[in-house]
């Protein structure tokens, strides 16, 4: 029981940090990639649909961006939704595709992304606390039931420990990976 405990939360705490991976791709570095357009929604025949299911992405520049829709019909909702979302980005249609070019990043909005994406790590962290706290108490639970021994609990505890401890890590390595992209220029 107790390995079934430790196993979920491992589970958990590694989807915290793929959300976590999932919102640092999300915050724009100098070079651009399709992930920043991960949250675009498109009002697509009615429906809230992701612009990734939507078009193609093409960077011939570290600071452009060509949209091309596979549905040419939806052309004009793609550029709407870009322009109303919170990229900062003025795109540019000429009737079959889209351009966007990102303006060059300063200083002082490389450091709002740098405190956003410490931000972002400060929650994964938190999340993988909570989890880890949320196994405690199973485990402590089983002891207390007498399913298993007062050793099996410490070990399983001890576990649970190690397993946070290296989920952090994950999470503090990504944030150093994304500080070092966000400042370097």
């Amino acid at each position: 029981m107790i390995d079934d405990t430790l196993l979920e939360a491992e589970e958990k705490m590694d989807k915290a940090v793929s959300v976590a991976k999932e919102d640092f791709g999300n915050i724009r570095t100098g070079r651009i990639t399709p992930a920043v357009f991960g949250k675009v929604l498109v009002d697509y025949y009615g429906a809230p649909t992701p612009v990734q299911q939507l078009a193609s992405f093409h960077i011939p520049e570290p600071r452009m961006v060509i949209i091309t829709p596979y549905d040419k019909s939806s052309l004009g909702a793609v550029e709407k939704a870009v322009r109303d979302s919170d990229l900062g980005v003025n795109p540019s249609n000429d009737g079959a595709i889209i351009r966007c070019v990102f303006p060059e990043l300063s200083e002082q909005r490389r450091r709002e992304l740098v405190k956003v994406a410490r931000t972002k790590a400060e929650e994964a962290r938190v999340s993988i606390r909570n989890i880890r706290r949320h196994a405690k108490d199973a485990i402590d639970r089983i002891v207390r039931d007498g399913d298993a021994g007062e050793d099996e609990g410490r070990r399983g505890e001890k576990d649970l420990d190690e397993a946070t401890h290296r989920y952090v890590a994950q999470v503090d390595e990504l944030l150093r990976v994304k500080e070092s992209d966000l400042l370097s220029v």
